[in-house]
């Protein structure tokens, strides 16, 4: 049987977005970097599994019920009774704009652990994708190694999104070294250029790539924003300009661009040349640009058009 299907491994949270300035009353949204690539993966019509550990509350109640409005199939997470969901609070100033105002883990010790993993969904999937979100904490970090070695057992293509959260780490160092630990494992890396020189401690792309030449990642791809991205293959870089679009929120841009990525590999395979890497990235590129057009990183529609 021909394997399908993309997982994610990750954490799910919700955002708490405040309605008006007084911030008192809240839109509750599914969010998090490993759910919207999940979601965008879905949408685009590839079958997606997300790995995690849910709660049994009003607030989980709530992240199964948005899970299944998108076919997200979640049946290889699991449950506990003592688990909290992650929240993170949007408030609204006087002018009107939002801005970050707190994050909220009450349970952070409840993670899926590397013994409640089940080698069956990696069976199934053709894709296994991760990022850097858990990996400060080290139950979840070992979950994620155990992860990467079900996936390469079952000859998954494996993606990796930095998705840097330097706050959640207890040293800029720590952060440093423990994701570039990680990038050997990835066929698919995808950074942001800011991402990019930090890992590396450039402050140039052209630096920044070449440090990272030693981890010989088979496909590099780099986000620009408004200018676009780039890949890198066998040291040779592809550069695509971003579409114009009026963007209003960037919010989840680059989960959308991962998610059409992980789209192109999955129904076209690993590309062979660069036009068709040329191809994925245009594709990427249109679909991390249409969601900045809505507010809210799932709010904007998908295109399956390469």
């Amino acid at each position: 049987m021909d394997q399908l299907g993309v997982i994610s491994l990750g954490e799910a949270f919700v955002d708490f977005i405040s309605i008006d300035h007084t911030n008192n009353h809240y839109k509750q949204l599914l969010g998090g970097a490993t759910v919207n690539v999940a979601v965008g993966t879905r949408r685009l019509g590839i079958p997606a599994y997300y790995l995690c550990k849910l709660g049994t509350d009003e607030i989980s109640q709530f992240v199964e019920q948005e899970f299944r409005k998108e076919s997200i199939d979640t049946s290889f997470s699991v449950h506990s009774e003592s688990k909290k969901i992650c929240g993170v609070y949007v408030h609204i100033n006087t002018s009107g704009e939002r801005y970050f105002h707190a994050y909220v883990n009450e349970t952070p010790d409840e993670v899926l652990t590397n013994d409640e993993l089940r080698r069956g969904v990696f069976q199934q999937a053709k894709i296994f994708y991760f990022g850097s979100g858990t990996l400060f904490h080290e139950k979840a970090k070992q979950t994620s190694e155990a992860a990467l070695k079900y996936a390469k057992d079952s000859s998954n293509m494996i993606a990796f999104d930095a998705n840097l959260r330097l706050k959640r780490w207890v040293s800029e160092e720590s952060c440093r070294q423990t994701v570039t630990s990680f990038l050997k494992y990835a066929h698919i890396v995808k950074l942001a250029e800011d991402e990019l020189n930090f890992l590396t401690e450039t402050n140039s792309l052209e630096a920044g790539i070449e440090k990272l030449s030693k981890w010989k990642i088979p496909y590099l791809f780099i986000t620009l924003g408004s200018k676009g991205a780039c890949s890198v293959i066998n040291g040779n870089k592809v550069f695509v300009p971003a579409p114009l679009v009026d963007a209003i929120d960037t919010t989840g841009a680059g989960d959308a661009f991962m998610s059409a990525l992980l789209y192109c590999f999955h129904e076209k395979g690993m590309p062979t040349n660069f036009t068709q890497i040329k191809e994925y990235l245009q594709f990427a590129n249109r679909v991390g640009a249409a969601v900045t057009t809505e507010i809210g990183s799932l709010s904007a529609n998908f295109d399956k058009k390469i």
